[in-house]
């Protein structure tokens, strides 16, 4: 899989502001990660494919506690919104489809439907993409809103050949409106690691505001190993952020003060981790019963503490360790790390950089272990 969000700077963009002093700014970052705000719409018709969709991208399989259902409940023209699980600020919007009323009005329903309240929206269909959804993508362009996306959902009867026949005439038919260099994400509702919804995911983290690309990467469940790979170094910014905000900007250290912000600061990012990276007990045994394996089998790939629970001691014990090995962070790495007025202020910044990169690299590691089981012993 292609590097998801590879063209994000945040770690630069967190750097350059702590560099002009804008702490602030910083603190709304991390702020911001750690809720993971961010909405994304899904316009199209309610059948089984669209339902299973949100589903997916939120982590649910059908039966799951909160999954959305078919047919839906919600009225032909209302807006139906879905919390995830264990991101409730990221919401996925179940947007009624775009009326095939001639002459139509774009504008209408977008203003119906809070179009630009989201910062993301995909244009699903089953067959081809219809003219009155092409007029809302126009309209959205002209109101400098490029995070719109065309997604072909495969249906279970769908052949590679049929699928491929359905891109090629969607394409067509965009090229034919007007579309420049039209894209056609082809999206397997129920398993999204196959076909385009990595490229999608590419695109969208270069195309959505960095705070809010990392936001979504970190809210989505882990579909690939690849993707716990992008989630990891996601949350080693986070981290340095952190641990600037903590200590390592402070011109006068006050080490009672720090201690107590690492370890607040500290087991809020690392249950986020958790949670981004479907460690806790509830995520494993979904993801079991979805794969069709043993949930055993999977919980006994976790050997790291903090896989498991998240609690205050564990945080302590390893800042702790960290406090007294910083001579095993090299000066090099202090001085790409830290900002350059701060390289000498702080020993809480290198003990809470060195403690939660450790921890996020060994819960990074039990969840490729168990995505990668659950991918290769699954049904």
């Amino acid at each position: 899989m292609a590097d998801v969000f590879r063209g994000l700077k945040l770690l630069e963009t967190l750097k350059e502001m702590i560099e002009n002093n804008k702490l602030s700014d910083v603190k709304d970052a991390v702020e911001d990660l750690l809720i993971s705000r961010i909405n994304v719409a899904i316009v199209g018709d309610r059948g089984d494919e669209k339902v299973t969709f949100i589903n997916s991208l939120r982590g649910l399989g059908p039966g799951d506690e909160g999954a959305a259902v078919f047919p839906s409940p919600a009225a032909s023209e209302e807006v139906a919104g879905y919390p995830s699980p264990k991101h409730p600020d990221f919401r996925l919007w179940d947007l009624p489809p775009v009326p095939s009323t001639s002459p139509f009005e774009p504008e209408e329903y977008m203003d119906r439907v809070k179009f630009l309240r989201y910062n993301a929206v995909l244009m699903t269909f089953t067959q081809t993409p219809q003219s009155n959804s092409v007029e809302v993508f126009f309209e959205a362009l002209s109101l400098q809103r490029k995070t719109v996306y065309f997604i072909l959902l495969a249906s279970q009867k769908d052949t590679e050949k049929t699928l491929e026949a359905k891109r090629k005439a969607s394409l067509d038919i965009l090229t034919s409106e007007g579309v420049k260099q039209p894209k056609v994400y082809l999206v397997t509702p129920a398993t999204l690691e196959k076909f385009d919804f990595p490229k999608l995911l590419e695109d969208m983290g270069r195309e959505l505001p960095e705070v809010r690309a990392h936001a979504l990467l970190l809210a989505l469940p882990t579909l690939t190993p690849a993707l716990v790979t992008q989630k990891k170094e996601a949350f080693k910014a986070l981290v340095w952020a952190a641990a600037s905000l903590s200590g390592g900007v402070s011109a006068i250290p006050v080490p009672l003060v720090a201690s107590m912000v690492d370890t607040s600061v500290a087991v809020r990012i690392l249950t986020k981790a958790q949670a981004s990276l479907c460690l806790d007990n509830e995520s494993v045994e979904r993801l079991a019963r979805q794969r069709g394996v043993e949930p055993t089998r999977l919980k006994d790939l976790q050997t790291c503490v903090l896989s498991m629970e998240v609690s205050k001691e564990e945080v302590k014990k390893r800042l702790a360790a960290a406090e007294k090995d910083l001579s095993t962070v090299s000066s090099k790495l202090m001085g790409i790390a830290m900002p350059r007025h701060a390289r000498s202020a702080s020993r809480s910044f290198a003990a809470m950089l060195q403690a939660l990169n450790g921890a996020i690299d060994d819960m990074a590691a039990d969840a490729e272990k168990i995505m990668s089981t659950a991918v290769s012993e699954g049904k």
